[in-house]
């Protein structure tokens, strides 16, 4: 039995909808282009797209990078466990080290979660050194991903806004 959540009340109509959904679809479109993809006036799209991103819901135009062709093939999630009082100085460090891609404060047995990619399991074990150089970190925890099976997606959630 599928749930259906009903609609929350975002802002966004179905207009705001389908506009993020042809900038998924071709992120290099003009706003002439968007505005002929939907049927509606230039004017009309460039309005939408500034208040979608005044309002914060479009947060930037950067480009999708497959980290595994730049060299990354190695992803892992790492969990850590933070002292009292230093998280602070753990996520200032940790901003240091840019294969630290993703980090989340998080429930559970751990304080953090942590997105790392590394060039191969030996560079992971370097990172992962370099990230246990701050002070305030207890204990941590490794995952090494083997496939992804769902990448990260957002549109699915768009889409329901649109179907209503």
């Amino acid at each position: 039995m599928l749930y259906v959540l009903p609609m929350l009340p975002t802002g966004i109509d179905e207009l705001d909808a389908r506009l993020i959904t042809a900038l998924a679809a071709t992120p290099r479109a003009g706003v002439m282009e968007l505005a002929r993809q939907l049927g509606v006036a230039r004017g009309t799209i460039q309005a939408r797209l500034d208040k979608l991103q005044a309002r914060g819901v479009v947060t930037g135009f950067d480009p999708d990078l497959h980290l595994e062709t730049l060299g990354y093939g190695v992803l892992a999630f790492v969990t850590l466990e933070i002292a009292q009082g230093r998280l602070a100085d753990v996520v200032d460090h940790l901003t240091e080290v840019p294969e630290v891609i993703e980090a989340h404060s998080t429930t559970g047995p751990g304080d953090l979660h942590c997105r790392v990619v590394a060039r191969t399991n030996e560079h992971l074990q370097q990172v992962l050194n370099e990230i246990l150089e701050v002070t305030g970190i207890v204990r941590t925890s490794t995952q090494i991903a083997l496939t992804e099976q769902i990448g990260f997606r957002v549109l699915p959630l768009v889409g329901q806004l649109i179907e209503g």
